[in-house]
């Protein structure tokens, strides 16, 4: 096995070479068609040929070298850029749709318009997509005098632009927008009725940003649209009240990885006597249940400043691979409205979905898609699994000189903590830079107290102050400075030595560089090499170093602190043995994860084909392919729209408890596909009946006044969000079910005959 993994390593890595080769051969083509002696006219006229060239069918391969030689002048012209030999190769692999891993610092943007501006001469719309509105905007306006030079439009869409404002910037050769806020307007354009609503182009090519973040990471997270939400009441303040009255072990349990909590027998009786309920777990107090097991999951396995905060009355939850705010992000509404009961918030209800979909499933309504990112490599065989993307390796402009020194490992939390002020100081001393990565909004704060006691100057950069993220960032190569931040993954901004002073680099650079410490390991080695790359971009000087503690959660979940005996020791601790246990873990959970994606997949995926399948039908309508009066138009709108919203809800219902299924030894997956698969089928029927019952009402009116009057309209208002997908959580621990969760399935009996919903 080892031989044949070898013998495959070296195939790829050949395969590689000989790609690199070619590309370095294309980018001498490219320099030299040496365009410095012509003027803005012959640029400009060369741009206009190769656009009609374009536009007549020329095969954009036999294009790339002039169109990128004009982009190679025109950014030299218009921004001083000179593009390196490495980013034309990462524009000819981006061209070639292939998954580009370039370094921090070497100048991604840039290699990204190359390939932009060839394939918007087609005259087709070209996304790029990037992980936040300021990327979007700052990209846009960074690399628009390139595109405008020649002759072609550029703009960004921003969260809360109007639908005009959208259109426009969808209109655009190259728009530059954040995955999430190009999926939501797609959805949008899924539940209009009038095709003037839309904003989306056909979808023609994609680039996506932080490749590894949205193709990976946020990739299973489902987008949601709702109708409009109205209030909840304070009922959610009664549970968590009774939730607060409840003690763990005494009245609740939790699994194997405190990722699921269940009420015991005593619990149950606590429970009842607070609510005066009689038996929790009759069909009639069904709704108590639900409610309580929320207040309680919030309560004890939701922490404030790890997982959310509370900033301006809203709760806003934190994302868990970068410590961010995640915008518009929400737990189900169960939940959330729980969340919200334990601060003492007002909630809103979601609305009844109208549509969804995950970002995953989104990317491949493109017909052409590439990335570029950090870090890709540690997960190509996922890439290729999934997307059918391959990784493609460029090289650095300079060598990388950064020196990654052994993690440092502690055996409880205070001494680690200990360990890193001291290192701190002592490093901030010199006047050495350094950059700190911390796990949570709570740790980074609680480093900042701990420095401060030290009087040691920092700033915070975490999920409280993120609109100054990258004012705070572009500071961090300063002489003296000292970051906290939650995590620099996707933060998009470049750090450079003595912030572009050629006086105070060379200061900065004699000092080391800039010196990298992360607090904890991250389930994935792409995480911590993103904190690392930080340091030594451009062949610069630097170091990193991870602070590991046996007390931190990825070293409790597998068990590490059991293989130290003389455990509560203050120096680190120096078996070497620690150091490949803690890459295996790495590594296992990097697998796990690559499973579960694919499994969580097996789900989506039968739904997303349902999807299709009825929006091919719905576009065909809007856009007036089918014949169809305008009161026939409407009607069938309206009803595809109902039934599918309808479908939605019935398959949440499914999802949530499908998992049980296990437990009589029948296939999850195999129910799940059964079930839904029944409940499509109904769905044509359904609006052929409706529809032909409102045409009979309508008598044939095409008078608009007439269809409000019979609720043939859209919502008068829509809500966006994402929903964090809460079946991981059983994939991830499908063992560690306890009596609650058996309970669990009875009561899924119970609410079949209190709901009527069809056998499942």
């Amino acid at each position: 096995m080892n031989l044949a993994v070898k013998l495959m390593r070296e195939f790829k890595d050949r395969d590689t070479r000989h790609k690199l080769k070619g590309y370095r051969d294309k980018a001498e083509l490219i320099r030299k068609r040496n365009l410095e002696a012509w003027d803005e006219k012959q640029l400009q006229a060369e741009s206009l040929r190769l656009q009609k060239e374009a536009k007549s069918g020329t095969p954009l391969d036999e294009l790339l070298v002039d169109a990128y030689a004009l982009v190679c002048e025109a950014a030299k012209r218009k921004l001083g850029l000179q593009p390196y030999d490495v980013q034309i190769m990462a524009a000819i692999a981006l061209h070639e749709r292939f998954l580009i891993e370039q370094h921090t610092g070497e100048g991604k943007t840039l290699s990204a318009v190359m390939p932009a501006y060839l394939h918007a001469l087609t005259g087709e719309a070209v996304h790029v997509l990037t992980f936040n509105d300021y990327l979007a905007n700052r990209d846009a306006e960074w690399m628009g005098p390139i595109y405008r030079f020649l002759g072609l439009t550029v703009n960004s869409v921003q969260a809360g632009m109007s639908l005009s404002e959208k259109r426009e910037a969808y209109a655009a050769d190259i728009t530059y927008v954040t995955a999430k806020e190009a999926g939501f307007d797609y959805l949008r354009d899924t539940i209009a009725l009038n095709e003037a609503d839309t904003v989306h182009r056909p979808f023609h090519y994609v680039i996506v940003d932080e490749a590894d973040s949205l193709l990976l990471d946020e990739a299973r997270v489902p987008l949601v649209i709702t109708g409009e939400s109205g209030s909840f009441g304070n009922d959610g303040i009664r549970f968590a009240e009774v939730a607060r009255q409840l003690e763990p072990v005494e009245h609740y349990d939790f699994d194997e990885f405190q990722r699921n909590v269940y009420l015991n027998e005593a619990g149950s009786a606590k429970a009842e006597s607070l609510l005066g309920c009689g038996n929790l777990y009759d069909s009639h107090n069904s709704h108590l249940l639900t409610s309580l097991n929320c207040a309680l999951h919030v309560e004890s396995l939701l922490k404030k400043d790890v997982d959310y905060i509370v900033r301006d009355g809203k709760i806003e939850l934190i994302e868990e691979y970068t410590g961010r705010v995640a915008e518009n992000r929400h737990l189900p509404d169960g939940l959330q409205a729980a969340l919200s009961a334990k601060e003492g918030l007002q909630s809103k209800a979601g609305g009844k979905i109208l549509g969804t979909i995950t970002l995953q499933h989104f990317l491949s309504l493109y017909p052409k898609i590439c990335g570029m990112t950090a870090t890709a490599h540690a997960s190509a065989m996922e890439f290729e699994d999934i997307y059918e993307l391959q990784v493609v390796q460029i090289p650095p402009n300079r060598p990388n000189i950064r020196i990654d020194h052994p993690h440092r490992i502690y055996t409880h939390k205070e001494a680690k903590l200990k360990a890193l002020v001291q290192e701190i100081s002592s490093v901030h001393a010199t006047g050495r830079p350094i950059l700190i990565g911390t796990s949570s909004v709570e740790e980074s704060d609680m480093l900042a107290e701990a420095l401060a006691v030290a009087d040691v100057p920092c700033h915070v950069l975490n999920a409280k102050n993120d609109a100054e993220e990258a004012e705070i960032i572009a500071k961090a190569g300063e002489i003296g400075a000292v970051t906290v931040s939650t995590n620099m993954a996707e933060r998009g901004v470049d750090i450079r030595l003595g912030v572009g002073n050629p006086t105070q680099a060379e200061v900065v650079a004699k000092l080391g560089g800039l010196y990298v410490i992360g607090t904890h390991m991250h389930q994935s080695v792409r995480i911590d090499n993103q904190l690392r790359g930080r340091s030594g971009r451009q062949g610069d000087p630097g170091a990193s170093v991870f602070f590991v503690s046996l007390e931190d959660e990825l070293m409790l979940r597998f068990g590490i602190d059991k293989a130290i005996h003389d455990l509560r020791q203050d120096e680190a601790l120096g078996e070497s043995v620690l150091h490949s246990k803690i890459a295996h873990i790495q590594r296992v959970i990097m697998g796990q994860n690559f499973h579960i994606r694919q499994e969580l997949n097996c789900y989506s995926d039968m739904m997303e084909e349902q999807r299709r399948i009825l929006y091919e039908e719905r576009l065909g309508i809007l856009k007036g392919k089918t014949p169809m009066s305008p009161s026939e138009q409407r009607v069938r709108l309206y009803y595809i729209d109902k039934f599918w919203a309808d479908h939605l809800a019935y398959v949440s219902y499914i999802r949530e408890s499908i998992h049980l299924t296990s437990l009589t030894n029948r296939n999850p997956i195999d129910e799940f596909h059964a079930q839904i698969i029944q409940a499509y089928e109904q769905i044509p029927s359904k609006i052929n009946r409706e529809s032909a019952n409102m045409l009979v009402k309508l008598g044939g009116s095409n008078d608009p006044a007439k269809w409000e009057k019979f609720g043939l309209k859209s919502p008068t208002s829509t809500w966006t969000y994402i929903i964090n997908d809460q079946y991981m959580e059983y994939l991830q621990n499908p063992s560690s079910w306890t009596s609650g969760t058996i309970i669990a399935y009875w009561l899924r009996k119970i609410l079949r005959r209190v709901f009527g919903w069809s056998k499942f």
